[in-house]
């Protein structure tokens, strides 16, 4: 089971800023995350959404925190729980809700489903299925914004059980070496497949593993979106500056592994603690408490999401599968590359 121990660096200038203007599009993009997860679940069970399926459902401060921290031209990548990063985004959830039906109107044109979901325009590159592979393409594409002067960075997020692979530290070594602009993040919900991160690692403090090479580390409550915000954006203006950082995001998901996970290692009393400290449900609380929004408004954006929803739905569902003769399209670049067969 995660800790619950958070480290609270100093307060910044940037720790100091009111981020109310934000209360409402979190709430409406985690809301819709959340939903668009429930449904992909439904449509699982119902076998419309086939092959694997690894849901979000109890992470979304952690993709909502940092996209509103970084800016237009830094680039995203992570695993195979990657539905939420796109759409936080601004992936239109058609698209998205089409790809994991396998449709040629998906993000990846119905070619890569569910863990491999890319969106260019919007600098998303992508979820990845090796676990830990994707770490060191992330150091690579920092690389290219540092080689070309862009000032962009680029935000890597994995899970707890990437960090025992090889890979990932070597991708820390060379981003600490070349001194890129990366944001590491580590989406520790407690569990690398069923295994606990206590039956795992020798570390249960993931982001102590900085250390190891002088990389800024932090410790953060990702079921806090204003601190998932507040460390990313105290990330990115190190980033710029060519300092890495590692955050981990102590944070939870409420479903299995995958759907196909039935999570039977865990207690039922420990999920429904979880779930008091629902993400969702606390932001919802500070909106109420704090910005003077009456529960009418939230409603109206719970029924905008739920059509939101619906309409992806509809729309995957509407649209074809990719046509077979397409098969070897978006394999090589190079059209008559000698080992294609047609």
């Amino acid at each position: 089971m995660v800790s619950s121990i958070i480290a609270h660096p100093p307060l910044s200038p940037i720790d100091a800023a009111d981020l109310s203007p934000f209360y409402e599009r979190w709430y409406e993009l985690m809301l819709l995350i959340r939903k668009f997860e429930d449904k992909a679940a439904q449509l699982y069970g119902q076998q419309k959404i086939r092959g694997f399926c690894h849901l979000y459902t109890g992470q979304e401060a952690c993709i909502a925190g940092a996209v509103t921290a970084l800016r237009q031209g830094d680039k995203y990548i992570t695993a195979y729980r990657d539905h939420a990063h796109p759409i936080a985004l601004g992936t239109n959830p058609d698209h998205v809700m089409a790809e994991l039906y396998g449709k040629a109107t998906g993000v990846s044109k119905g070619y890569g489903g569910s863990m491999h979901l890319f969106d260019k325009a919007r600098h998303f590159l992508g979820g990845h299925g090796i676990v830990g592979g994707h770490v060191p393409l992330g150091v690579g594409v920092a690389f290219a914004e540092q080689y070309k002067q862009t000032g962009n960075l680029c935000i890597t997020f994995m899970g707890d059980g990437a960090v025992r692979q090889g890979a990932v530290h070597e991708a820390f070594n060379l981003a600490m070496l070349y001194k890129l602009p990366i944001i590491f993040v580590i989406e520790n919900n407690g569990y690398a497949m069923g295994t606990s991160v206590e039956r795992s690692s020798n570390v249960t403090e993931l982001y102590r593993l900085g250390s190891s090479y002088a990389m800024d580390a932090e410790r953060i409550d990702g079921f806090c979106v204003e601190s998932v915000h507040r460390a990313v954006e105290r990330a990115a203006v190190k980033a710029r500056k060519g300092i890495p950082s590692l955050l981990e995001f102590v944070t939870y998901r409420y479903r299995g592994h995958s759907m196909s996970d039935p999570a039977a290692y865990r207690t039922k009393e420990e999920v429904e603690s979880y779930k008091e400290q629902d993400p969702i449900l606390k932001l919802k609380a500070l909106i109420l408490n704090k910005q003077g929004i009456d529960a009418a408004a939230l409603e109206t954006i719970d029924r905008k999401v739920k059509d939101q929803v619906a309409q992806a739905v509809a729309f995957a569902e509407a649209s074809s599968f990719p046509d077979p003769a397409t098969v070897y399209h978006y394999v090589y670049k190079q059209t008559d590359y000698p080992f294609l067969q047609h």
